[in-house]
């Protein structure tokens, strides 16, 4: 298989690994090949000591448009057992960048829809170009987006999200991020710059920091009040005692006693 008929590119750019879906023709449509391979890639980069940040991104002109054809005819034509191992395989692929240790950023050009909008969304952060478009028009041919369901309710208001669900229309940059469903909105002409230096900030930041709060942060959805400032507590013995707070530490006591003086 050349670069060019791989469903999935993966680029290294220092500490920054790019996923980029390879199917510009199809939208970069979801199929099996490709839900594999970005599962592969997730976990590959997680695995990788060198890789501080991963970006999630479409090549061509859309991020993604959800399932591709032949998914939805799996769908309308499959059993009850075929439809469960396709739905639990991208099943993992939604609940991977929320496990993953690293940050994982989606870059949207484009549009991303249905299931690629669940896939932008449940990355750890979404950086949009000004054009692109994000919705789940599932409930236009029956469907429902049960699973991105899930992610979408922990990103918006609940009547923002029954509408976004129900009505299946979909809505710009600015009004997603107005929401919640994204984080920043960068003009076309500097989103590759802007999104570039996000994610070089990302890749500075002490890696076991961002991996205890990352873990804290959703861990910390399906528990009490006390049982979250308890976890806090675990979790900031643990901090102490890295060597990334340790050299922080000492840079910062180094620089304000030289203030100081």
């Amino acid at each position: 298989m050349t670069e060019d008929s791989a469903p999935l590119l993966v680029r290294r750019e220092g500490g920054i690994a790019r996923l980029v879906m390879n199917r510009p023709e199809k939208r970069n449509a979801l199929n099996a090949g490709l839900i594999a391979a970005l599962k592969a890639a997730l976990r590959e980069a997680d695995a990788d000591a060198g890789v501080r940040v991963v970006a999630i991104e479409g090549a061509g002109k859309d991020f993604c448009s959800g399932a591709d054809l032949s998914a939805l005819r799996t769908i309308a034509e499959g059993g009850a057992m075929e439809n469960l191992e396709d739905v639990q395989e991208l099943a993992e692929l939604f609940l991977l960048p929320r496990t993953m240790r690293k940050p994982v950023v989606a870059l949207v050009r484009g549009r991303a829809l249905a299931g690629g909008c669940g896939l932008a969304t449940a990355c750890d952060l979404v950086l949009a170009a000004e054009s692109a478009e994000l919705g789940y028009p599932e409930v236009r041919i029956g469907f429902v987006p049960a699973m991105v369901m899930a992610i979408l309710r922990r990103n918006v208001s609940e009547k923002r999200a029954f509408e976004l669900i129900v009505r299946g229309h979909p809505v710009t940059a600015a009004e997603a991020e107005q929401m919640g469903l994204i984080n920043h909105v960068f003009f076309d002409d500097a989103f590759d710059a802007e999104a570039a230096a996000v994610l070089q900030d990302l890749a500075a930041r002490s890696p076991s920091a961002v991996q205890l709060s990352k873990r804290l942060l959703y861990h910390s959805d399906a528990m009490g009040f006390e049982a979250a400032i308890r976890a806090g507590a675990d979790v900031n013995v643990v901090a102490r005692m890295t060597d990334d707070m340790k050299a922080g530490v000492a840079r910062f006591l180094a620089r304000d006693g030289g203030a100081k003086g």
